[in-house]
């Protein structure tokens, strides 16, 4: 071992300072995903507003590590100041809900409203977005120079093993506060909780390394000259830039990559996140004995570049193999809790799969690259630079990846954009070291160049990424499925699939989002009342009795917003009635819009009625903005364990939606009962009933319920009106609906039934800060979790006399996609237990 390169004692207070480090990047991991919450609550879920909480949070940070390089030569006491920081940290986080409501509600209630101009309206919400998190996210870019240079000065020597260490120890914290923050502290403590101990932790940090290093005093060293040639700073700094946002290209690609192997749930994302993380830990770990002894620094980093680039693009190689992967897992495990456990560990490694042997390499570039500009500089600012640099590249790379490269070119091509990159990078620094022929350096560069190739020659199986392996643990094949249509779009990848029969024809159409189907139909031909049809799906009549049943609820709607846009069918049915005159469907991802353009004239009216308005928008902000009242607002997104969906459940949500209903207005709440407990069904319908006085439950398939509120103690009852029009009644009737009857008998419950039924569940109403749903529908999902006791609820023992179902002795259409206990009733007993 050199002489330069100390082993680090278990127990020393230099360790002790390495283990705060690693407590320092828990809780910042923490925040990040706190933060980045709690903004996409403000300025919604669409992609350019996730960016834009990105551009912020890591914009702040290569602020903070720039401007502590800078002044950090001034002070003598370093890891004091880096106590200090922390303890700041801590202090903004424990204020931070409440500054965040006051915040809040200053710009939705008085500022937004006042303001003409949708644009202003914008740049006024970012604004405030910055000022709730760049104080903390510059203090938190600070951290890793203040406490790298403070212990370079108090340990002098080794100094790459030191910054290989202390990059390490962050990042391992902050990839186990990724995952005990999203499986753990949420449920325990909600948002509010979650950031509060993330400060406390900050403020024992803090008060920790204000006990350790009090009345010290280590002014900056000069540092020997370098034995070596070592490129020029701005070379180095570019180096750093690139390398940063080719490692943000592979992450964002990655996890769209991974979000169909492993569906697209919070959890799977955290997995995701944390494994990359890992990785980079992994890198630091295995450089730190190895980057004091490096002859030519530069020359192992231009190396190390080449092999990244190649191990990127070899991901893309052996990506199909994930999907089988995924199919023996499920095939392997039981539906059970520790079955669960399983399906996540084993999640993890196929994550680690895919990102580790990159990652890895990634993981040892700054070091390196701080090493090399400190030997060069021999300036402690260097590592501040260095972070700064890196982090504005991670920035660039996101732009790039989010609103450039994967929705123009696809998720393949950002692989092999960053896979260039940082092969690019490579073969700068060879050249800059007159390298290029070297023997070893020939070897790594071709094979980079033809790992490179193979893997732009290689397609990826449109099948196996349409196929939602992680639900069934199946594949589709070309016998099997006919895909014909799919793009990747900054949030979501849609993809259009046909099922087919033995004899290659079309038996359906479904469209589905990362894999997970969303609206499926058997006929795409227009509705009437003449022409044959094959049977419809089930997701048809959801989507039929979507717009149909409020309509019958309330004849003279006029105004409608729409969300989500599924395969169109909803929209086009709601504007089969005359008495509407305008139907606006807001729908995130754009690529979802021209999916459902292929359902053909089976949902005409979506895209050709001038009544017609799609908004690509986040829905949250849409009605945040909006002032206009409506008649009628259906909310059918997709599942609620989809990351970021289950906050269009929430009490938060439905508060903003009343607000935007007119004296009379409806809201119309899908739900299944499918892969879903009746315990989540309870916090949902408690959030409702915490907005809307009347509650409706009624029953629109097999699998799917529709929650219809109003202003009113009780709703109003279904008419026959909506059986007049003959385009509506069409529709009705391909899905088994003939009569007013068969719309009363498909309630199951009313406000009263519903208070008695779910009152019984011991769950809150899901909230945007405590996200019930959120945290535990994935978990449903995973078990097969099932709610379908719902249909049931007409069988509760009360006397037949205090039910009042005007269905009740009236015939009832037949119809595959109705068996409640109404109808049970209705046709059969008609008679009930009494209490």
């Amino acid at each position: 071992m050199s002489a330069s390169v100390r082993p680090y004692p278990f127990l020393s207070l230099r360790t002790l300072y390495i283990a705060l480090f690693l407590a320092s990047g828990f809780s910042g991991l923490i925040y990040e995903s706190i933060w980045s919450h709690y903004l996409k609550l403000f300025l919604g879920h669409a992609a350019f507003a996730q960016t834009l909480v990105l551009v912020i949070f890591m914009g702040g940070m290569a602020l903070g590590a720039y401007l502590a390089g800078r002044f950090s030569r001034r002070v003598t006491n370093l890891l004091l100041v880096y106590g200090i920081a922390e303890g700041l940290i801590g202090l903004m986080a424990i204020g931070f809900h409440g500054l965040f409501l006051g915040m809040t509600n200053l710009a939705f209630d008085l500022l937004i409203p006042a303001i003409a101009s949708p644009q202003l309206a914008e740049w006024v919400k970012w604004g405030l977005g910055a000022v709730l998190i760049l104080p903390q996210s510059v203090l938190l870019g600070a951290t890793f120079p203040l406490m790298s240079a403070g212990i370079l000065r108090r340990y002098p020597g080794g100094q790459g093993q030191t910054l290989a260490v202390l990059y390490f120890a962050n990042s391992l914290g902050a990839a186990i506060g990724v995952l005990f923050n999203g499986f753990f502290l949420l449920q325990w403590v909600g948002l509010p909780g979650a950031v509060l101990t993330a400060g406390l932790l900050n403020v024992v940090i803090a008060l920790l390394v204000w006990g350790l290093s009090r009345g010290e005093a280590f002014p900056e060293k000069t540092l020997p000259a370098p034995a070596v040639r070592i490129a020029a700073p701005r070379f180095l700094l570019g180096i750093a830039a690139g390398t940063g946002a080719a490692s943000f290209m592979y992450e964002i690609a990655w996890i769209r990559m991974l979000s169909f192997v492993l569906g697209s749930s919070t959890h799977a994302f955290e997995l995701m996140l944390s494994a990359f993380i890992l990785g980079l830990a992994l890198g630091g770990w295995w450089i730190r004995k190895r980057i004091d002894r490096l002859s030519d620094p530069l020359r192992f980093l231009a190396l190390v570049q080449l092999i990244m680039g190649g191990l990127a693009a070899a991901t893309l190689l052996f990506y199909g193999q994930l999907f089988h992967l995924m199919a023996a897992i499920l095939d392997g495990l039981r539906t059970t809790e520790t079955g669960y456990l399983l399906f996540n560990l084993a999640s993890y490694g196929l994550c680690l799969l895919i990102m580790l042997p990159a990652t890895l390499c990634a993981g040892m570039t700054l070091p390196l690259i701080t090493q090399a500009l400190l030997e060069r500089t021999r300036s402690e600012r260097a590592i501040g630079e260095v972070y700064a640099y890196n982090t504005l590249g991670s920035i660039l790379g996101v732009l790039a990846a989010v609103h450039l490269v994967m929705p123009l070119l696809g998720v393949k091509a950002l692989v092999l954009a960053g896979s260039l990159l940082d092969a690019a990078l490579g073969v700068a620094l060879l050249g800059n070291g007159r390298q290029l022929g070297a023997r070893a350096s020939r070897w790594v560069l071709g094979g980079a160049a033809a790992t490179l190739t193979a893997a732009a020659l290689l397609p990826l199986d449109p099948h196996k990424m349409a196929s939602g392996v992680f639900r069934h643990g199946r594949l589709f094949s070309p016998e099997t499925h006919r895909i014909v249509y799919q793009q990747d779009g900054k949030t979501a990848t849609a993809s259009i699939r046909d099922a087919l029969n033995e004899a290659g024809k079309r038996t359906s159409r479904s469209l589905a989002t990362n894999g997970k189907p969303d609206a499926a139909m058997t006929s795409l031909a227009e509705v009437s009342s003449a022409a044959p049809h094959p049977q419809p799906s089930p997701d048809e009549s959801t989507m039929v009795l979507l717009a149909a049943l409020p309509l019958a609820i309330q004849p003279d709607i006029a105004r409608i917003a729409n969300i989500g846009i599924g395969s169109g069918l909803t929209a086009h049915v709601a504007l089969t009635a005359p008495s509407v005159e305008r139907v606006e469907t807001i729908e995130i991802e754009p690529v979802m819009t021209q999916g459902a353009r292929l359902f053909g004239a089976r949902v005409a009216n979506t895209f050709a009625d001038p009544r017609s308005r799609i908004v690509h928008a986040d829905a949250k902000t849409f009605f945040a903005q909006r002032q206009d009242r409506y008649d009628l607002i259906i909310s059918e997104p997709s599942n609620p364990w989809v990351s970021g969906v289950a906050s269009l459940y929430t009490d938060e949500f439905y508060a903003r939606v009343r607000e935007r209903l007119g004296p009379r207005g409806l809201f119309a709440q899908w739900l299944h009962l499918y892969e879903i407990t009746p315990e989540l069904i309870a916090s949902i319908y408690k959030a409702l009933a915490a907005n809307f006085n009347g509650i409706d439950l009624y029953q629109i398939s097999i699998g799917d319920v529709l929650f219809v509120a109003c202003r009113e103690a009780l709703c109003p009852e279904p008419t026959g009106s909506v059986f007049e029009f003959p385009a509506l009644a069409a529709e009705l009737a391909y899905v088994g609906v003939a009569s007013q009857a068969d719309l009363l008998a498909r309630r199951l419950a009313r406000r009263p039934e519903l208070e008695a039924f779910f009152g019984t569940f011991a769950i809150a109403k899901n909230s945007d800060y405590f996200p019930l749903v959120d945290l535990g529908a994935g978990k449903a999902r995973y078990l097969n979790r099932e709610a379908l006791g719902l249909r049931q609820l007409t069988l509760l023992p009360v006397p037949l006399d205090e039910w009042k179902n005007p269905a009740l002795g009236q015939p009832l259409t037949e119809s595959p996609f109705f068996a409640s206990a109404a109808r049970f009733i209705s046709s059969s007993l008609r008679k009930r237990i009494c209490v």
